[in-house]
C-alpha cells in the first residue's frame, strides 16, 4: 500500500471535497488516526506543550521532532506525514534549512511544514526545487508567539489582512502544496481560499477552508477544561475515562482483587511436586 500523494489534496480542492488533518506524535496514536481514515497526519511541534511539557513550541529541537516523526512513519502506511520544522531549524541559514528538511524526508516524512510569509518564500522555492514538498503556515504562527505577545487573532486590520493575502499568494507561487491558516478571521480565510489553487487548512479560521486541522489531544479531551480552546471541539472526555480506569486498577491492586487466577499462569502438578521435593532436600 502506497502513501497518498500530495497531489491528491489538490484534486480534493478542485472537486470541492474537504479533508481532515490531525496531529499525532507516537506509534499507537498515529495508527489510530490512520485507521480512522484521516489522510494527513501532522507531527506538529505542538508536541512541545502536548506531550513534552514545554510551555510553548519554541524549545522543541530537531532531535525531538525527528524522534517523533520516525515513530509516526513506522505506524502508518497510507497517510501523508507532514513534519513541522522546529524553531531556528530553518530561519538562520537556507543551506542548513534544506539539510534539516532533508533529514525529515530521510526519516520517512512525506513533507515538511514551516511558518511564515515573505521571509521564507525564497527558502520554500529552494526546498521545492530540491525535491522537498513544503506546506506553508500563516496567521498565528506559534513559533512567533513571543513576538505576537500571546495567542492573538491575526489579520484583523486592513494592513495585516492584506499582508496575509499577499504572503499566501507568494507562498503558492514559491511552490507550497497546501497552506495552514491559523487563528485568522473567517472572512479573510475565505478570501485566501478562493484566491489560491492549493488547498487551505484551517485551525480557528472558519468553515470556508478546504480542510481542517486539530491537535489530537484537544479533540479527545486528554487534558482538563483549562485546555479547551475557542477554535477546538472536544469529541470525547478521554482524560476522565483514563483517570477512572487508572483509579480502578490501583484500587483493585490495593484491595487484592487484581490479579486473579484468570490473569496468572499455573505450573503442572508433577513439576510442582518435583520442585517441592527438591526444595525440601536442599533445605534439609
Amino acid at each position: 500500500m502506497s502513501r497518498i500523494s500530495i497531489h491528491k489534496l489538490r484534486e480534493c480542492k478542485d472537486s470541492g471535497k474537504r479533508f481532515a488533518m490531525l496531529t499525532a506524535y507516537d506509534y499507537p496514536t498515529a495508527r489510530l488516526v490512520e485507521q480512522a481514515g484521516v489522510p494527513v497526519i501532522l507531527v506538529g511541534d505542538s508536541l512541545g506543550a502536548t506531550v513534552l511539557g514545554y510551555e510553548s513550541t519554541v524549545p522543541v529541537t530537531m532531535e525531538e521532532m525527528l524522534h517523533h516523526t520516525r515513530a509516526v512513519v513506522r505506524a502508518t502506511k497510507k497517510s501523508i506525514v507532514v513534519a513541522d520544522m522546529p524553531f531556528l531549524s530553518y530561519q538562520a541559514n537556507d543551506d542548513i534549512a534544506i539539510e534539516n528538511a532533508g533529514q525529515f524526508l530521510k526519516a520517512g516524512a512525506t513533507a515538511v511544514k514551516l511558518e511564515g510569509g515573505r521571509p521564507v518564500v525564497s527558502l520554500v522555492h529552494r526546498m521545492v526545487e530540491a525535491g522537498i514538498p513544503v506546506m506553508g503556515h500563516l496567521g498565528l504562527t506559534p513559533q512567533s508567539v513571543n513576538q505576537f505577545g500571546g495567542h492573538k487573532v491575526q489579520g484583523r486590520t486592513p494592513a495585516a489582512a492584506a499582508r496575509i493575502l499577499n504572503d499566501a499568494q507568494a507562498l503558492e507561487d514559491a511552490g507550497v502544496f497546501a497552506l495552514v491558516l491559523e487563528t485568522v478571521p473567517e472572512q479573510l480565510a475565505s478570501m485566501v481560499t478562493s484566491r489560491l489553487s492549493v488547498p487551505t487548512i484551517g485551525i480557528g479560521a472558519g468553515v470556508s477552508c478546504d480542510a481542517q486541522v486539530q491537535v489530537l489531544h484537544d479533540i479527545l479531551g486528554i487534558y482538563d477544561d483549562s485546555r479547551i480552546l475557542h477554535h477546538s471541539k472536544r469529541y470525547v472526555n478521554l482524560g476522565e475515562s483514563i483517570r477512572g480506569a487508572i483509579r480502578a486498577y490501583a484500587d483493585e491492586v490495593v484491595e487484592g482483587s487484581f490479579p486473579t487466577s484468570e490473569h496468572a499462569f499455573s505450573m503442572d502438578e508433577d513439576v510442582l511436586h518435583e520442585l517441592t521435593q527438591a526444595s525440601g532436600s536442599i533445605v534439609e
